[in-house]
């Protein structure tokens, strides 16, 4: 039987804090449950992410909020979630983001399938720029996925609970990431590596090849299968993407998602690539009478 996780089970128009109304539940995780809430200070609707019950004076929990809240303070990019406060102490630990309003890339492949290319390359080019400034500020993101991309205008990669600096990610010597989008060495730090920038690139191309097929890119074990059958990325290539994926979509992504981090392509390259993709894709029109001057 599923043990039933902590909740506060605050309802619309319950304090969440001094000056935060919850308006919904939103969802969460092992250690956090996420708002959409009023703020009253900023006079509009903002995410509250909310240490759950029985991990309030838990200090791993607490230090995991304390490093992203720190982490998003130092960063400012179109494409990455906004913070706007912070609060470690008193009965509910919280952090306060940015409301994005869209739908996650998850739930939009789940609803209607593959992105279109007009879609996916634009998608591919933002996620690159945000990948890139991370590298820049000397982060990594560790868990990119579809369901941490908010889809808009543009899209916004968020979620940054697993996120360490570059040397910290060295030092990691466990599974980190969600098993779809992990890269080999954040499988397995101790035998292909370690969780660097390039496992950034690895998730973008795995969170690509799943909004281009529909689907994650391996069929992977259970938890308690060998290492190698719970993460088939240890020891094969991804599947072979369909034949509506245009080909050099597809060995983009493929490159992307290389073993070997030493032959992934930076963030930039990535933009790079992705750059005259879109110059060469048809240019829209409109449909209709055809009008013209006397």
């Amino acid at each position: 039987m599923t043990n039933q996780l902590a909740s506060w089970g605050l309802a619309r128009g319950d304090a969440i804090a001094e000056d935060l109304i919850a308006m919904r539940l939103l969802g969460g995780g092992h250690a956090y449950e996420a708002y959409l809430a009023f703020d009253e200070i900023l006079h509009a609707p903002v995410v509250v992410k909310v240490v759950r019950p029985d991990q309030v004076d838990d200090p791993v929990t607490l230090r995991g909020l304390e490093r992203e809240a720190d982490m998003l303070a130092d960063l400012a990019h179109p494409a990455i979630v906004r913070r706007f406060g912070v609060q470690l102490d008193g009965a509910r630990p919280h952090l306060i983001l940015e409301n994005l309003d869209g739908p996650r890339l998850s739930s939009l492949v789940r609803r209607h399938g593959a992105l279109p290319v007009q879609q996916l390359l634009p998608l591919g080019l933002e996620l690159a720029s945000a990948l890139h400034y991370l590298r820049v500020r000397d982060v990594v993101h560790l868990d990119v996925k579809p369901s941490n991309v908010i889809m808009g205008a543009p899209a916004r990669l968020i979620d940054l609970s697993l996120a360490r600096r570059t040397e910290a990610a060295a030092r990691l010597d466990y599974v980190v990431g969600t098993d779809d989008y992990l890269a080999p060495e954040q499988a397995d730090p101790q035998g292909y590596g370690v969780p660097s920038p390039a496992s950034d690139v690895w998730g973008l191309g795995a969170t690509l090849y799943h909004a281009a097929c529909g689907y994650a890119p391996y069929e992977r074990g259970e938890r308690d299968d060998p290492l190698e059958v719970r993460y088939p990325q240890l020891v094969s290539r991804p599947r072979r993407m369909p034949y509506f994926v245009p080909v050099e979509v597809a060995e983009l992504v493929y490159t992307c998602m290389a073993p070997d981090p030493r032959h992934r392509p930076e963030p930039r390259d990535v933009a790079l690539a992705i750059e005259p993709l879109m110059e060469a894709m048809p240019k829209a029109r409109l449909s209709g009478f055809k009008i013209s001057a006397a």
